[in-house]
């Protein structure tokens, strides 16, 4: 009410001013209302960011222009030039004022950019170099929008920022900024963003108006633009462009929560409220949605660790008739989105795993890796199991030696899942050579690495009889993981279980790290009658150095506690994660007799 009261205020103080006939009555309107620009806009997505009108121009403006028949003839003239040539001429052939010529600099860039020209010519001319001395030498009369725009049009053109003319137009910008519009603020932010980055003394005022002005945010296309071009910027704006799109969520079209989710996935930002209001009208509103929508989609749930079961049967519902048209970069980016989110559509899959039957050719040995790395996730097997790992082995046949080791690795192991690795496989990850490299090496990365070695290692051992070796040496096999700071919950709970039936520290282990790779959160030694005996007086294969060297009394079994703490897994689905079903084929081939914690 403050604000209308105040613009009706300031309209008939303007109106006093101005004699009727002289105003068009399609200038009198609303001071806030948008007028369409003089400029017209870029035809593409990046040029239109970059130089679109920030906002209309004033009603003061419009008057000046209006009352001035030559000012207007000069303005169709630029408006209407096809040419950087034509454009140029209008510095001979009128008087210009600087903001005529603000105007025509401003028309240059878009030219440029829309026809590609290169921009050295321009810069060059001695006309233009008189245009950037009539700007400057009246600056401070420059429009608002229009210097709004010059300044993008300057860095577009690629003008020395060092300038002294450059440099005092960003200045008459700083000054200004509490007098352009919240739309203005937000085309100029965006732009620096794309433009200069977080170098820019500019940006960083600018971003520091919209922080302070965000209330002045209307409309979804502006929520939408800033969270994805400017959020990234400031943690205090993205928190307030969170709250509006929460706000306006119900209005948002597909590809509006695509490029929202796009950002919060890009920062990192799992804003629960605003991914489940998103989730809900995804599901509710939006019954067709686009290839590239769906994959976005996706890919961001999965960054973000999102479940949200509903969306994804959707999504696999909407994705699987379109696989036969995916190209191989797309079924990968698919199928590896899913399996972050370990969630198995086994339709989809399977469209996935008959898709790579019938284009072998056009996938790349990336290509190849990166589908059974996610089927491997998931302890995924094709029901043409036979041939789909057939035709995995024929194409991976001579090109072990050029995948990076850490790729090698993953495929390794994955194939170790899926219980697919022969023995050429196991043999050149195994080698003393191949581990040699990162021996030594701290990071968590190498750590993990490995790790998935020492997996590798049991897989050999415990599964492969037919290999003979090279196994990694045992003294590596010692230390595999880290030891937790405290104990979880569940872990303390247990314990505390046991205790009680075990009655002595002696008749249980616990935290046990193994050979394997593996760690059991608890283990004892039962006898034929289920009673407990001193586990620590038995000989123990499964770990680098046993205490005790007695063997197993006859019918006596080991037993192993294993935690599952996969809160969007049921029991039933313990098997979907390949890492967890490999860990059980180990421990019971080791000999345990395994029991889930949950």
């Amino acid at each position: 009410m403050a604000a209308r009261l105040v613009r009706r205020c300031c309209w008939m103080h303007l109106g006093a001013f101005i004699s009727p006939p002289s105003v068009p009555a399609s200038l009198l309107a609303p001071v806030g209302k948008i007028v369409t620009a003089r400029a017209l806009p870029f035809n593409s997505f990046h040029t239109s960011s970059l130089l679109s009108w920030a906002d209309g121009f004033s009603v003061k403006e419009q008057v000046e222009e209006s009352r001035n028949p030559e000012h207007k003839v000069i303005g169709e003239l630029i408006e209407t030039a096809t040419t950087p040539q034509d454009l140029l001429q209008l510095a001979e052939l009128h008087a210009l004022n600087s903001n005529q010529a603000s105007q025509i600099i401003t028309q240059l860039s878009r030219l440029s950019v829309e026809k590609k020209l290169e921009t050295g010519s321009i810069l060059q001319d001695e006309r233009f170099q008189q245009l950037i001395s009539i700007m400057d030498s009246q600056i401070s009369h420059v429009w608002n929008n229009t210097l709004v725009n010059l300044v993008k049009s300057l860095y577009t053109l690629r003008v020395d920022s060092n300038r002294r003319e450059v440099q005092s137009v960003e200045q008459e910008v700083l000054w200004r900024l509490r007098r352009l519009t919240f739309r203005q603020l937000a085309s100029l932010a965006e732009f620096l963003v794309l433009r200069q980055g977080k170098e820019s003394k500019l940006l960083s005022e600018v971003i520091k108006k919209l922080e302070l002005r965000w209330t002045e945010l209307q409309g979804t296309r502006n929520v939408v633009s800033l969270m994805s071009k400017v959020g990234h910027m400031s943690p205090a704006l993205m928190d307030r462009l969170e709250d509006k799109a929460l706000e306006l969520a119900e209005q948002f079209e597909p590809d509006d929560i695509r490029k929202v989710m796009l950002a919060l996935a890009y920062q990192n930002r799992r804003c629960v409220p605003l991914l489940r209001a998103l989730s809900y009208h995804l599901t509710q509103k939006h019954s067709e949605l686009g290839l590239s929508i769906l994959l976005d989609l996706i890919f961001a749930y999965g960054k973000l660790n999102f479940h949200q079961p509903q969306v994804f049967q959707k999504i696999a519902t909407d994705l699987h008739p379109q696989v036969a048209t995916m190209t191989p970069v797309e079924v990968t980016r698919c199928v590896r989105s899913f399996a972050l989110l370990k969630w198995l559509s086994l339709p989809l899959f399977e469209a996935v795993a008959q898709y790579t039957l019938d284009n072998t050719k056009q996938l790349s040995v990336s290509h190849l890796c990166g589908l059974i790395l996610s089927f491997a996730r998931l302890n995924f097997q094709p029901s043409a199991s036979e041939d789909f790992f057939s035709m995995v082995h024929e194409e991976l046949k001579g090109e072990l030696d050029n995948l990076e080791p850490h790729l090698l690795t993953d495929l390794v192991w994955s194939l170790c899942v899926l219980q697919q690795a022969k023995a050429p496989y196991l043999r050149r990850v195994l080698a003393p050579e191949f581990h040699a490299q990162i021996r030594g090496d701290d990071s968590p990365k190498a750590h993990s690495l490995w790790l998935k070695l020492i997996h590798i290692n049991a897989t050999a051992r415990l599964e492969c009889p037919e290999y003979q070796g090279p196994f990694l040496p045992l003294e590596m096999l010692s230390a595999t993981e880290q030891d937790e700071d405290r104990a979880t919950l569940l872990q303390s709970s247990l314990r505390e279980a046991l205790a009680g039936v075990l009655g002595s520290q002696d008749k249980g282990r616990f935290n046990i790290h193994t050979i394997y790779g593996w760690h059991i959160d608890a283990e004892m030694v039962v006898n034929s009658e289920n009673k407990p005996l001193p586990v620590k007086n038995f000989a123990a294969p499964h770990l680098p150095h046993s205490e005790g060297k007695k063997p197993l009394p006859p019918d006596a079994r080991r037993i192993a506690f294993l935690r599952w703490e996969f809160p969007n897994f049921s029991n039933r689905s313990k098997e979907l994660l390949g890492r967890y079903a490999m860990a059980r084929r180990h421990l019971q081939a080791a000999g345990f007799l395994l029991v889930d914690v949950s």
